[in-house]
């Protein structure tokens, strides 16, 4: 995808640095269980989905995750939390190749690759899902917020459970 001719290497370099302090305060807040925490990073609007990449190049609707507006991203944090039962765990997120797509009226599109590793108290870390951020951000000028997030995973075997966001 071309640039469009507004975004000029100034202002590309400046949303790089905001998109790098995005992506280390949201894996920060998510590593460290911080879950309830997850929605501050999003619009009031926002879409948040979790889909295969096979899925997403065929055109299929179907998500791993979806949640569409605060409400249900708030909801969702609040079960994993509150009403969920599974093993715990930690998570690790490194997300990097951060690129700046474009800019107009909708918003700053980017993409960031990302891992996500997953350790058991009783098992061995496992790398759990490999894949990008497909983004859309919008500046308020304090920072950068979602206004949309794809996580698009590569892989089609995934395991029986996925707790955290990704």
């Amino acid at each position: 995808m071309d640039t469009p001719p507004r975004v000029t290497p100034e202002r590309r370099r400046e949303l790089y640095f905001l998109m790098n302090e995005f992506h280390c305060d949201y894996a920060r807040t998510l590593d460290s269980g911080d879950v309830e925490s997850w929605p501050r990073f999003f619009t009031e609007d926002a879409l948040y989905r979790v889909v295969a990449r096979d899925n997403l190049e065929a055109g299929l609707p179907l998500s791993l995750m979806m949640c569409d507006g605060m409400g249900m991203l708030k909801d969702r944090a609040y079960a994993i939390v509150h009403t969920e039962m599974y093993a715990p765990r930690y998570v690790q997120h490194h997300i990097s190749m951060m690129q700046v797509l474009g800019e107009d009226e909708a918003g700053i599109s980017a993409q960031a690759s990302y891992l996500v590793y997953e350790t058991l108290v009783d098992e061995p870390t496992r790398l759990l899902q490999v894949g990008r951020y497909q983004d859309v951000f919008v500046d308020t000028g304090d920072g950068l917020l979602l206004k949309a997030r794809d996580c698009i995973y590569d892989s089609v075997m995934i395991p029986n459970c996925v707790v955290y966001p990704v």
